[in-house]
């Protein structure tokens, strides 16, 4: 596949080819003496004897650096902890070291008169002048390319996976074994075989910890020292291309990519009968919210309090509002500060009481708004990773593929498969288990309209048939008003209104509320009077007619206005049916459904605009003409009313 080179300035591309032509010269001054390297001192025991301490010592400290590197590289890269900075610097201490400082160090530390080497001694170990000596010398200098290495590529893996993993019932044992330590291995191995062949060539800190037994690059420079350069370049030659080899090894792990392990399993048969529904599939109650949540994260709070008793819940807000971190706590990802959380009776956080549950405890099925699918699994082990390993259910694994219109494509993995599909996968492996509730984070963020519309239907055809709760963050109001019985309206973390998406939509709390509801024209006036044939509302020099509130006389209110319900007029005359509001055409643009109006109603800091989407009042305008728009008392609403 092409892709977009960037245009790179000459001279970098000169400075660049200068440092490897200096990189590549000591090897073509080398490659004349080859042959003379080859023809030399290669059966020698000396040599064979060298090389096996260095080939033994060398591995001996790659695998004891593995077993200690590759658990701190994971605490670094997923834990934070006092003195976390100061133990990421600590690890690249040697690397900072000339490797003869660095052997002082570990002579202070393990030579023959220290409280460590006399222990060793005492128990019959020689940490110096011995092949313990040269390992510890290794492991020293070569423990930074393996941490390193490791950390970085746990830090690649996308703490999502590993938070839906949670979700899915696993443990963190578990997860780190089935989804964290496969995706982070080729990183891994990579700074194994770096390590692995900065150990061979340790020269400096071998010298000083284990100048006895000889390793290859201490014998080099005996060799050297005594017979010169053809008495080393046999030696020179074994270590080139066992650093050669290292470095090949390295770079193959490092473009490795796992693919999907076969398990031998397929999709079960379609079983008889009708297709089963996810939950108990019987007379179940409905499901229900019960949620106080106080949640400090820097210098935002999230203090959100709402019950439901509906079946599908929006969480409708803008982006910051905290709608993710709602999600995420209900998910038992975070834990609150305080309050209590409780979903269909069943207390999953109370402060008070310590209730916490675990998140792969609370049996919830979580869809992040990046979906998280495993890159290294196919879509039937997506669907059988939700089980526990003894209890996979192959029927009710097909089932969910059958639902959601993934037959066809169970061997494929998420890199195979449409934006669509791969929502599909993440919903069946998040439904396989029939969870009590679904948690969806913003499920189309993503998506052009035309993609979204048509999921959208689809997502709703799915939740349709769901005996479990649902409960989606969304900042689309048209996609909370769809998918969802209920809506919750966050604002800067907090609740600002909740009602049934008839309710909160027909009779906005707050001019906020109105705009994050999508509403247009909202603006604010003063009421004159109040009675049962309506309200009369003083906004700048004019009065509108409302339907009745329970405002009362000097009461400042909110009131938006439907675009639709707006025209314009040739005079300005007062009619008994409504309002005539003088104003100039700000701009006329194209909508999919025709033009729109946006017209300036008052002068300097009163200007406000509003939109009209009459189709017959944009036909022939233009922009700074001056018009009447017609404001009828039933597209008139009071917030709050």
């Amino acid at each position: 596949m092409n892709r977009l080179q960037a245009r790179v300035p000459r001279v970098f591309l000169a400075l660049g080819g200068l440092l490897l032509a200096y990189c590549l010269l000591p090897l073509l001054c080398f490659a004349p003496r080859f042959s003379a390297a080859w023809a030399g001192g290669w059966g020698s025991e000396e040599l064979r004897r060298a090389l096996f301490v260095s080939a033994f010592t060398a591995t001996t400290a790659t695998f004891l650096l593995a077993a200690l590197g590759i658990p701190l590289a994971y605490v670094l890269a997923r834990r934070d902890f006092p003195g976390k900075t100061f133990a990421g610097l600590l690890v690249q201490v040697p690397l900072a070291l000339p490797p003869v400082v660095s052997g002082i160090l570990l002579l202070m530390t393990f030579g023959p008169y220290t409280a460590l080497g006399a222990l060793a001694a005492r128990l019959g170990l020689r940490l110096t002048d011995s092949l313990a000596g040269i390992i510890l010398a290794q492991m020293f200098v070569a423990s930074p390319f393996l941490v390193i290495a490791a950390r970085s590529a746990f830090e690649a893996v996308d703490p999502e996976l590993e938070a839906v993993a949670a979700t899915l019932g696993k443990s963190g044992w578990e997860t780190l074994r089935r989804v964290t330590l496969p995706l982070a291995w080729p990183g891994i191995l990579a700074g194994t075989a770096l390590c692995w062949v900065r150990a061979l060539g340790e020269f400096g800190a071998t010298d000083v910890m284990a100048y006895h037994p000889y390793s290859l690059p201490v014998l080099t420079w005996v060799e050297f020292s005594g017979s010169g350069l053809s008495g080393a370049l046999p030696l020179a030659l074994v270590q080139l291309s066992l650093g050669a080899a290292g470095l090949l090894l390295a770079f193959r792990f490092a473009r490795w990519r796992i693919g999907p392990a076969e398990t031998g399993d397929a999709p079960a048969p379609a079983p008889s009968g009708a297709p089963r529904r996810a939950g108990t599939g019987g007379e179940a109650a409905r499901p229900s919210f019960d949620v106080r949540v106080n949640l400090a994260l820097g210098d935002f709070r999230l203090d959100a309090r709402f019950v439901s008793r509906r079946g599908r819940v929006a969480v409708l807000g803008p982006s910051g509002s905290g709608k993710s971190l709602l999600l995420k706590t209900l998910a038992g990802l975070l834990k609150p500060d305080g309050g209590a959380v409780s979903v269909s009776g069943r207390a999953v956080f109370d402060s008070a009481a310590g209730t916490w549950v675990p998140p792969e405890r609370r049996g919830f099925g979580y869809v992040p708004q990046n979906l998280a699918l495993f890159p290294h699994m196919t879509v039937w082990e997506h669907v059988l990773f939700a089980f526990e390993p003894g209890a996979r259910d192959p029927d009710a694994a097909s089932r969910a593929l059958r639902r959601l219109g993934l037959e066809g494509l169970w061997k494929r993995t998420p890199a195979q498969l449409s934006y669509g599909q791969q929502q599909r996968v993440a919903l069946a492996r998040a439904l396989v288990r029939e969870p009590r509730v679904l948690l969806l984070d913003e499920p189309f963020a993503s998506l052009d309209s035309h993609l979204r519309l048509r999921l959208r239907r689809e997502l709703l055809g799915v939740l349709s048939t769901l005996d479990a709760g649902v409960l989606l963050v969304t900042h689309d109001a048209e996609e909370a008003y769809e998918l969802a019985e209920e809506v919750v309206v966050l604002s800067a973390g907090a609740v600002v209104q909740h009602g049934t998406r008839e309710e909160v939509f027909a009779a906005p709390r707050s001019p906020l509320a109105a705009e994050l509801l999508g509403l247009r024209n909202v603006f604010s006036g003063r009421v004159i009077s109040s009675g049962p044939r309506g309200l009369t509302i003083r906004y700048q020099d004019a009065a509108l007619t409302a339907p009745p509130g329970s405002q009362a006389p000097s009461a400042d209110v909110g009131f938006f206005v439907s675009p639709r319900r707006l025209s314009l007029r040739e005079t300005a005359e007062p009619l008994a049916t409504g309002t005539v509001l003088r104003g100039e055409i700000e701009s006329v643009y194209p909508t999919a459904s025709g033009s729109r109006l946006v017209v300036a109603i008052g002068e300097g800091e009163l200007r406000e605009f509003w939109e009209i989407e009459e189709q017959e009042a944009a036909a022939g305008r233009a922009r700074g003409e001056r018009v009447n728009v017609f404001v009828p008392a039933s597209a008139v609403r009071v917030v709050g009313a």
